[in-house]
């Protein structure tokens, strides 16, 4: 009942009457919309919980612990001081505390008022570490179906290494070329070489490869020491997820998130290389990084990092014979001073080789053809017919006499001063061709110029070709975004440039080389999009062997030079005919050279470094300057279907797929696009089908990708895999992979003069058009040899490039992967492979005169080779062990062994293989043995290596090198001082031909809040 005031209107009660009598049908629909209305405001409600994450044991604040709310998608991570916030609807909740290295803790908030502290317990992390290249979705490692190495940001940050990347050598089943200080190639299971076109390199998703090159520069490219958060390398064929070059396996590596990586952190490292003087005067090392990140309201997020790397690189001096064709090299054995056709491994210049009988025939026909020399003919006999040759070989039959010499040349001198209508440049010029064809005339008819003797220009050694001073500069910046608490966009932005030096077929000087990447991805916890662009600038980058080649013509043509050295060869010899003395063949080298290098250009002289400078401007092939200005250009998509359709408790499906679109510029000075920038795409589609059977102790996975390529059929690639478990902790795997590898862009497309060789395209509509080869044929190397060591042309066999097809890998693979006793993990595994249309370089020669016998004379022979397939399977076994032990008092003992052999490889055919049979890796670490001291150190041993490489093939000794630091934590100001070395021996080692020995770097270096 109502009651109102006495003084109330009676009028106006009833008018309030009739009113509620009127919207009594509303009034319901008025208090539902009432508590509508009172629930999404108490919805809205902002409730703030703050708190603290500590170590247990040491009290320690611990950053980047993830911070969720159980049974959603809201989450954070502590900051640098294990501080953390998070905002809910509504109390209570559960949070869940996790981070690598502790026990997962539940915590239940009822009240925000205060500062929840929460202190986690550590425990052992060995096989509970989250991987997702086995399966591209988030999977302990223990239970991988594949093998499976990574490094956490904790294994990074503590490595015994100067760097993440040189780290990676710690790894079960890994092997690295070095070809210079910031220059290391990765691969497993063989096939090792600089610049490695069988693995994928992918920096948080994208493929890193320099789109010109074909291959990852190593970590010159890609992200900053500091801002690098773990390391996942997938063993073997990796193609049914990753597509084309998955051959031996694929990398990710993968940068930390500003929404859990937050604040200030900086590294200070300062070393020495060089020690010892022996391969370059003691040198200072510098590696400087820093990095930023902060998160505002745990919505948006941004990062910037940065690293300068700056030493004096190892010098690649081995200064043995080779015995060369244009594909691959020997050594043996000679110097500059026993052998005339010396060509140093990494000596260049000198692989311009000619043979002194096929030069002097050359210049005796040159000289026979010449007008002047046909009116000498017949002004010499009296008006005869008689060709200039047949003059001269009556006038010095046999070995003359000095006199009749002499007499002979001055009738010649005689003769064409009296030639009217010469200009003196004339007189000059021919006198000088007629002085060098007499005794070239004398060694032809005496047979002084053995038909196998080919004699090289003298050339330069690296050290004055190669930019030696290493710098690398990188550059990573990024902005993140939640769109909702499960959904984030980013932008992020990686940057490098730098001076370093690889190996391939020679040697190239990569000089202020640039690349960028730049991503624009979205993803969710069940999908992605992203796409990104990959920038290419070559720089100032240059082939060491033309350079060297070309500062040679440039002071002296070769044309000139090779008669030179031939004529005062046989001049030697004549004389000491002469003065009566038996033939001094070797001195008669050593003088003929000397006479043919008089003014030479020697390196340090003004006149050296002038020519060098206009070589080096010079774009290639009138110079030795790469113009290269390649891009990529891609596009990703992944959805785990059956975690965004909620069923994925029956079956786990993945689907992605994605394009990538190349444009090769090199105007002409890499590819053959004089005429322009070339195109050519590929894109693909993959599936997972993921199901687990009898109680979860069976785990079956099937995957399969299609993909195609403009200029090759498509591919399909399958993967079947079973996972085991055998007991708690302990699974076996097995896995039937597949891979392929369309051949590269360069094999594709190169047309590149290397200074011994043209490296040209291999299909042969596009070599006909440029090389004319259905008129003009090639004919192979092997047959080339023997042409010449025999002067019989009928010996040339042609050939013709065969349509090329991708190479194909069949792998089966076993393996054991188990916890014992929480302290032990085991890891090993076996694999067999198999090799299809294996791709291979097959060298030929073609004529540049258009007739078979110009084949017989280096000037008159271009060498190139291209890309074939095999028709040969070929097959390859290996296995490797892994182990790592929590032992008393923080000690974690491990250690790996592992081997891989190649097998079924036809007789002279050249597969790359370079595994050696055997490695070990045996370190002992502790984050904190005493007092927050730390250290690492591992020894490392590899077995010889029968090496095939392009630039030279032989026997690689073994070596062991031990690689150790101690390091010192002040938990109070977030620092960490480190002393540590790599190769602490200073035994310097090779992992190829051609790359150089690599000595010890010694390091000390200050951190913050790592």
């Amino acid at each position: 009942m109502l009651i109102f005031p006495a003084e109330f209107p009676l009028e106006l009660l009833r008018k309030t009457k009739k009113t509620l009598l009127m919207r009594r049908s509303y009034r319901r629909l008025a208090l539902l919309l009432m508590a509508g209305i009172f629930s999404i405001a108490a919805f809205a409600q902002n409730i703030t919980i703050f708190g603290t994450v500590r170590n247990n044991s040491t009290k320690e604040s611990i950053p980047a612990v993830s911070v969720t709310v159980k049974g959603s998608d809201a989450g954070t991570y502590t900051d640098e001081n294990g501080n953390f916030k998070i905002t809910v609807a509504r109390l209570p909740v559960t949070l869940v505390f996790t981070s690598i290295g502790y026990e997962a803790k539940e915590v239940e908030v009822t009240n925000a008022s205060q500062v929840i502290a929460v202190d986690l317990t550590g425990s052992t992390s060995l096989g509970q570490e989250v991987v997702v290249a086995a399966t591209r979705a988030p999977q302990r490692i223990l239970e991988t179906p594949v093998t499976v190495e990574r490094m956490n940001n904790t294994a990074i940050r503590t490595a015994a290494a100067p760097n993440y990347y040189e780290a990676l050598t710690n790894l079960k089943g890994v092997d690295m070329h070095t070809a210079s200080l910031t220059f290391r190639t990765v691969t497993t299971r063989g096939f090792l070489s600089s610049g490695n076109t069988r693995l994928n390199q992918l920096i948080d998703g994208m493929d890193n490869q320099a789109p010109g090159l074909n291959f990852s520069v190593g970590s010159v490219i890609g992200l900053t020491e500091l801002d690098v958060d773990n390391i996942e390398l997938l063993s073997g064929a990796s193609s049914a997820l990753y597509g084309s070059g998955g051959m031996n396996g694929t990398l990710l590596i993968n940068s930390k998130n500003p929404f859990k990586f937050q604040g200030l952190s900086f590294n200070i490292k300062q070393g020495l290389n060089h020690i010892d003087n022996e391969r370059g005067a003691i040198s200072p090392y510098y590696d400087w990084g820093v990095r930023y990140a902060k998160a505002y309201k745990n919505k948006l997020a941004f990062k910037l990092a940065a690293q300068f790397v700056n030493a004096n690189d190892w010098q690649a001096d081995d200064y043995r014979n080779l015995q060369r064709n244009n594909v691959i090299s020997k050594v043996i054995g000679g110097d500059r001073w026993s052998d005339p056709n010396y060509d140093g491994v990494n000596v260049y210049g000198d692989q311009v080789s000619a043979n002194m009988l096929a030069i002097a025939q050359s210049y005796q026909f040159s000289i026979s053809s010449n007008a002047l020399s046909q009116a000498f003919a017949q002004f010499a006999s009296g008006g005869a017919t008689n060709n200039f040759v047949l003059v001269t070989n009556n006038a010095l039959a046999g070995i003359p006499s000095a006199s009749a010499y002499n007499t002979y040349f001055s009738q010649i001198t005689s003769f064409v001063n009296a030639v009217p209508g010469l200009t003196p440049q004339q007189r000059l010029d021919y006198l000088t061709a007629v002085a060098g064809y007499l005794p070239i005339n004398v060694g032809i008819r005496n047979s002084w110029f053995p038909r196998s003797q080919n004699v090289s220009r003298t050339g330069y050694e690296e050290k004055y070709l190669i930019d030696y001073n290493t710098i690398n500069f990188k550059f990573t910046g990024g902005i993140h975004y939640k769109i909702t608490p499960g959904i984030e966009a980013s932008f992020n932005s990686y940057m490098g440039t730098g001076t370093t030096a690889y190996t391939a077929a020679d040697r190239y000087s990569l000089r202020n080389l640039k690349m960028a990447q730049h991503k624009l991805e979205v993803k969710a916890k069940n999908w992605l999009v992203r796409g990104y662009t990959t920038q290419e600038n070559a720089g100032e980058s240059y082939n060491a062997t033309a350079l060297a080649s070309l500062i040679n013509e440039s002071w002296k043509p070769s044309t000139t030079w090779f008669p030179q050295y031939i004529a005062n060869y046989s001049g030697y010899i004549l004389n000491t005919y002469q003065a009566g003395f038996a033939p001094d063949f070797y001195n008669a080298h050593l003088f003929a050279r000397s006479k043919a290098d008089s003014g030479r250009l020697l390196p340090g002289t003004v006149a050296f470094e002038n020519a060098a400078k206009n070589v080096k401007k010079g774009p290639i092939p009138k110079g030795a300057l790469f113009l290269d200005r390649t891009d990529l250009w891609a596009a990703e998509a992944q959805l785990n279907l059956s975690d965004a359709a909620k069923f994925s408790n029956i079956v786990e499906v993945i689907i992605g797929g994605g394009w990538k679109q190349y444009v090769l510029n090199s105007k002409g000075t890499l590819f053959i696009d004089t005429a322009g920038a070339i195109k050519i795409a590929e894109y693909g589609g993959y599936a997972q089908l993921k199901k687990k059977f009898l109680k979860d102790i069976f785990t079956i996975t099937l995957a399969g990708r299609y993909d195609k390529h403009d200029n090759f059929k498509g591919r399909f690639t399958p993967r079947l895999t079973l996972v085991s478990k055998i007991a708690n902790e302990n699974f076996l795997r097995f896995s039937y992979q597949t891979a392929y590898r369309f051949p590269t862009n360069q094999d594709q497309y190169i047309n590149l003069n290397t200074g011994t060789a043209y490296l040209v395209p291999m299909f042969a509509d596009i070599l006909d058009a440029i090389y004319k080869i259905n008129t003009n044929p090639i004919y192979t190397a092997e047959s080339i040899e023997a042409a010449r060591a025999t002067g019989n042309p009928n010996l040339l066999v042609t050939t013709y490039p065969q349509k090329v097809k991708p190479e194909t890998v069949e792998s089966f693979e076993g393996g054991y992967r188990g916890l014992i006793a929480k302290k032990v993990l085991i890891d090993a595994y076996v694999y067999t492979s198999k090799y299809n249309n294996f791709l291979g370089r097959v060298a030929v020669g073609q004529s540049l005169t258009g007739s078979p016998a110009g084949v017989l004379n280096p000037f008159t022979t271009r060498n190139m080779s291209y890309i074939q397939n095999t028709n040969q399977e070929i097959k390859a076994f290996g296995w490797g062990f892994g182990t790592e032990i929590n032992l008393p008092k923080n000690l974690v003992l491990y250690g790996n062994l592992y081997s891989d052999r190649i097998y079924n490889v036809p007789d002279n055919y050249v597969t790359y293989f370079n595994a050696p049979e055997y490695r070990v890796n045996v370190g002992l670490r502790s984050d904190n043995i005493y007092k927050n001291i730390g250290f690492n150190v591992v020894v490392k041993w590899q077995d010889d290596v029968f090496y095939e490489g392009t630039f030279a093939t032989g026997t690689l000794p073994s070596f062991t090198w031990v690689d150790a630091q101690v390091s010192y934590k002040m938990p109070k100001t977030k620092s960490t001082f480190k002393l540590g070395g790599t190769n602490i021996g200073n035994s310097y080692y090779r992992t190829g031909f051609g790359s150089p020995y690599v000595g010890a770097v010694y390091y000390i270096s200050y951190g913050y809040n790592l």
